[in-house]
């Protein structure tokens, strides 16, 4: 026991330890940064204002190159596998949503739970290195044998070594905390513009409301009145007296 913490505080095991599980940290925040603000993201509103009125033109095909283009963004994967399914009935368009969405899911969710982890692995940690510190603290009282100025240089250590491995951890967990509710935020949201606009597409599909509505068409104002006219009837010549 004598050795392990001799090597624990020798080495700063605790300081290293949080040292290394900020850059993983660091390094996971980083990509995801990446993959939910830039890779993914796209700008839902217009998007679908263009998908729509694709679709409300009855111009399906066009709709689905428009979203092949933009494919590796979840919405317009998900959209995209729908719109492959527009000529199905309810289920297979139902279905189609649901295989699109578990196949985006991972993808927004990937390494997300790893940067919370770190949180709370790194506080724990912080911790360990505390009570190290304290071990060596009270050590350092409880010893007779030590010299009275000796111990309180101990003392002194075994303080410093406790304060510095949980002023190390909060310096990690915080901003690490922080990052990843900003980051669970993003991704929520993303979830959220991926159910709603799916759901409207799905709806669309349904009802197959492809053509705008116009009201010449749907009340027609002549009712084809050169057809409905009845003929005259011939008029006779006169007779010849």
């Amino acid at each position: 026991m004598e050795a392990l913490m001799n090597f624990l505080v020798d080495y700063k095991v605790a300081e290293v330890a949080i040292l290394c599980l900020g850059i993983f940290a660091l390094a996971v925040i980083g990509d995801r940064v990446k993959a939910l603000f830039f890779d993914y993201a796209l700008p839902a509103e217009p998007f679908m204002k263009q998908v729509t009125k694709l679709m409300q033109e009855d111009r399906v095909e066009e709709a689905l190159t428009f979203c092949s283009a933009n494919e590796k963004k979840p919405l317009a994967h998900v959209i995209k596998r729908i719109l492959e399914r527009s000529d199905r009935d309810e289920k297979a368009i139902a279905q189609s949503l649901d295989i699109a969405s578990s196949e985006v899911a991972p993808k927004l969710v990937k390494r997300l739970s790893q940067v919370q982890m770190v949180s709370n692995v790194v506080t724990l940690v912080g911790l360990f290195g505390t009570v190290v510190g304290l071990i060596v603290a009270f050590k350092a009282i409880g010893s007779d044998s030590i010299d009275p100025a000796m111990k309180q240089t101990l003392l002194a250590s075994g303080i410093s070594i406790a304060m510095s491995a949980t002023a190390c951890a909060l310096l990690v967990a915080i901003p690490v905390m922080v990052c990843y509710t900003f980051l669970y935020d993003k991704q929520t949201r993303l979830f959220a513009e991926i159910d709603e606009h799916s759901q409207k597409v799905v709806e669309m599909l349904r009802d197959r409301v492809y053509m705008p509505f116009k009201s010449d068409g749907a009340y027609p104002t002549n009712m084809n009145a050169d057809k409905m006219k009845v003929p005259h009837a011939p008029t006779k010549a006169p007779k010849a007296s």
